[in-house]
């Protein structure tokens, strides 16, 4: 299931008219690094990795819309960071990746 919210998030991405090239390409790039740092999680904490999946799909579909709401956008993006806090020690790629994503989302939403 975090498969199909991380695909679905590329392929919004992807087709996102208002997201500069140069940044479209960093989002992907990080969204290949969080994909597997979410199945790790996921071996143990598989309800902890469908929200941190779920939260990373909400930012991007905010952030890339045309009427953007950038108290949603933050709210979402404090929820993301929030939700891998206790995975930091644990897995410090996954809230390093997670730190880079919504730094990446909230220059484009703001």
């Amino acid at each position: 299931m975090t498969d199909e919210h991380i695909e679905k998030t590329k392929s919004a991405i992807e087709s996102a008219e208002n997201i500069p090239a140069d940044r479209k390409a960093e989002l992907l790039d990080l969204l290949s690094k969080l994909k597997p740092a979410i199945a790790k999680v996921s071996q143990t904490h598989q309800e902890d990795a469908q929200s941190i999946a779920r939260l990373v799909e909400a930012s991007a579909q905010e952030t890339i819309r045309a009427q953007k709401k950038p108290e949603r956008i933050k709210r979402l993006l404090h929820e993301l960071k929030q939700s891998v806090e206790n995975f930091e020690a644990s897995h410090p790629q996954l809230a390093a990746f997670v730190t880079q994503y919504s730094t990446v989302l909230s220059a484009l939403g703001i």
